[in-house]
């Protein structure tokens, strides 16, 4: 079965107010199934959820409603929700707050998607520490991550997406990518965009006029680009059973609209071909790499 998946950060309030429309417009032309959304205002004043997906025929859920507590500051910057082409239920949100990174208002939020005629996925909104020196944070969320993945995941492989705060070369990212352990601990994940992307993906560039302002407050050097947005699939080895396929990734919200760009970061759109083995008896021994 073909899956479209998008991860975007939405950028909360700032900027042009046109912006919020222009990702509508655009949601509604691209037609993701999975949505990963961060920076998203929910209060008793706005709910740009609501305002994101009209006319797109999604279901969505924002972190303020699964939460018990609500996080501060998240009536400015924001939170994260998701948003699927088929009803889907909470399984989990978490709270990823720590003692050296006290100031992320986005929780991570997991939902398990019953995807028709194929079976149960897990699809998981997140996003890490911003603060450039939150390295060591972004490690202990990654763990976190992979354990809650452990705790609900079903029989499709898991998809994780969102604003990671880091480049592939991060320990946090490459402990999700299988390429170091972190305090005894390993786990993998496939990049989509190092699957099947082309060029650097960056998706948080300085040609962006509403990241430059960010990076001038933030990085303070010129000429910044990162990839810092991801989406991740599950492995075989915890998913023996099923397949998803990365056929392709490329970057939206990547050029302006009638000259508004529509967030500070670019999105990371993902193709994939999922589904359960027809002949699901091979077993891990017969496999080499």
């Amino acid at each position: 079965m073909h899956l479209r998946v998008l991860a975007i950060n939405t950028w909360n309030i700032t900027g042009d107010p046109r912006r919020i429309e222009l990702l509508n417009g655009e949601l509604r032309r691209l037609a993701p199934d999975l949505i990963a959304f961060e920076e998203v205002i929910q209060t008793s004043e706005l709910n740009q959820l609501d305002q994101l997906l009209i006319g797109t025929g999604l279901h969505g859920t924002h972190q303020v409603e699964a939460m018990s507590s609500t996080p501060p500051w998240v009536e400015h910057y924001g939170g994260s929700a998701v948003a699927t082409r088929w009803p889907h239920r909470v399984a989990e949100v978490l709270d990823l707050r720590l003692s050296d990174a006290q100031d992320v208002p986005w929780a991570t939020l997991a939902v398990s998607v019953p995807i028709p005629n194929v079976g149960e996925l897990l699809f998981v909104s997140a996003s890490t520490s911003w603060r450039l020196e939150a390295e060591s944070a972004r490690e202990r969320q990654a763990v976190a991550l992979s354990d809650l993945d452990a705790r609900h995941r079903g029989e499709l492989p898991t998809i994780i997406a969102g604003d990671f705060n880091a480049t592939p070369e991060a320990s946090s990212i490459r402990y999700l990518t299988g390429q170091q352990s972190i305090n005894g601990r390993s786990a993998h994940y496939h990049d989509a965009w190092a699957v099947a992307g082309n060029g650097p993906g960056y998706t948080w560039d300085i040609d962006n006029p509403n990241a430059r302002s960010e990076m001038q407050a933030i990085v303070r050097q010129p000429n910044h680009r990162r990839r810092i947005d991801y989406v991740f699939v599950g492995s075989w080895y915890a998913h023996p059973n099923a397949h998803c396929y990365i056929e392709s990734a490329q970057l939206a919200f990547d050029e302006p609209i009638d000259g508004v760009w529509a967030s500070d970061h670019f999105g990371v759109l993902v193709d994939l071909d999922i589904g359960m083995e027809v002949d699901s008896g091979q077993q891990i021994g017969e496999h080499s790499i």
